[in-house]
């Protein structure tokens, strides 16, 4: 293989991972932490004490479990309220409801 093409190949790969990280901070860019409105077991990275990753928030809206939604709307999200009537709401920040015993 001539010089050429190895440059070119490496020119190549070199422009697609700058593709690649410019949409995915792009994308990152448009979504934020929302705390308190994930399912048991459907939460992104680390729901606090107890936890380690995706998929380890054991309580449905746990307060220190969260998912990346659009940025923007995490207040807005409807959610059932708690068992004392009081509303549920989404934050930017853990929350000190539901969490587990």
């Amino acid at each position: 293989m001539s010089n050429t093409v190895k440059t070119l190949a490496v020119a190549g790969a070199v422009a697609a991972a700058l593709t690649a990280t410019t949409q995915t901070t792009a994308v990152a860019a448009e979504k934020e932490k929302c705390y308190g409105i994930s399912m048991a077991g459907k939460n992104e990275c680390a729901a606090g004490p107890g936890t380690t990753c995706a998929g380890t928030a054991t309580l449905d809206y746990q307060g220190n479990a969260w998912s990346l939604v659009e940025a923007g709307t995490c207040g807005d999200i409807e959610l059932p309220a708690m068992a004392d009537g009081t509303m549920r709401k989404g934050s930017l920040e853990p929350l000190m409801r539901d969490l587990p015993s």
